[in-house]
């Protein structure tokens, strides 16, 4: 039978397992896919511990890790026009992506384009298209300098390459250790930690105008002093606080169409996925683990066997 790689309750890596899945059967709007590739990300973790997306409910044990994956439709069901047995698609899983079958709802699918290689469409569903909608709320003109904490993460990798395709100058922050590595993303690199505000703002003399938030915590708390437009900061690392200190949480769109889009930018060169390792399904606890730790550079993919 099929493998899926679930956690069974709530906790650490104790609750995490393989078990035999049964193919899930499309309903109305969704896919079967065969699952090529799957994204991992640090909110998978972050679900085994018990966070609950806001609107969600909790999920029902065991579920499959996994919020991200490409692969080929298997089966359709009702209600998926432009979807045929075949199709190469990328998307959110219904039903988890650290598995060999999963389900895709339409209205979150996207046709993989054929240059864009499976384990790269397989990252695009979260940390590229968080960063394409958070630029794409904050709206900035060309010639705008904007700080991104966390730049060196799976989201900042996209939002850095993104925001300087778009023209705008880049601050990015992030560990010492990824020095060389967000500045060849084309930012102005500030290492994070105490001091962050004062090496931002010497980094910046003229001022900042606008901040992408992706770790939360002391340094957006530092960092949000110099934004005299406290409506010009976002975050997806600390909601809560950016909400606090009078910004907001990005925005996710969810759609197919911004799917399209930050494929279609992949493909044109306007930004790189950046997938720096790659593990088979029968090691995604080590790809979980890899994640889990914080200090990754870009994203890491599970490959599923064709």
């Amino acid at each position: 039978m099929p493998k899926a790689y679930v956690f069974t309750r709530s906790g650490g890596p104790e609750v995490e397992a393989f078990i035999d899945q049964e193919v899930p059967v499309p309903g109305p709007g969704e896919l079967l896919v065969a699952v090529r590739a799957a994204g991992v990300n640090p909110v998978d973790a972050k679900l085994r511990h018990g966070y609950t997306r806001p609107g969600s409910t909790p999920p029902e044990f065991p579920a499959v890790f996994g919020s991200e994956v490409a692969g080929t439709v298997e089966a359709v069901g009702p209600g998926t026009d432009g979807f045929a047995v075949g199709d190469a698609v990328f998307g959110n899983p219904l039903t988890g992506g650290y598995a060999e079958y999963t389900l895709l709802p339409v209205a979150v699918t996207a046709h993989k384009p054929e240059g864009l290689p499976f384990i790269e469409a397989a990252v695009l569903p979260v940390a590229a298209a968080t960063a394409y909608d958070g630029l794409r709320q904050l709206d900035l003109a060309p010639g705008s300098t904007l700080v991104i904490t966390g730049a060196g993460g799976g989201v900042g990798v996209a939002a850095v390459q993104l925001a300087r395709h778009f023209g705008v100058r880049v601050i990015g922050t992030s560990s010492a250790a990824k020095k060389d590595f967000v500045e060849s993303l084309g930012a102005v690199h500030v290492p994070s930690g105490p001091g962050i505000a004062e090496r931002v703002r010497a980094a910046a003399p003229d001022g900042v105008d606008a901040i992408y938030d992706l770790v939360g915590g002391d340094d957006l708390r530092a960092v949000a002093a110099l934004l005299p437009d406290r409506s010009r900061l976002i975050s997806a690392g600390g909601k809560l606080l950016a909400v606090e200190l009078g910004g907001a949480a990005v925005v996710r769109a969810r759609n197919a169409e911004v799917l399209g889009e930050v494929a279609r930018l992949a493909v044109s060169g306007a930004f790189r996925t950046y997938v720096t390792q790659t593990f088979p399904l029968a090691d995604a606890a080590a790809a979980l683990r890899a994640v889990e730790g914080g200090h990754t550079r870009g994203k890491i993919v599970i490959e599923v066997a064709a």
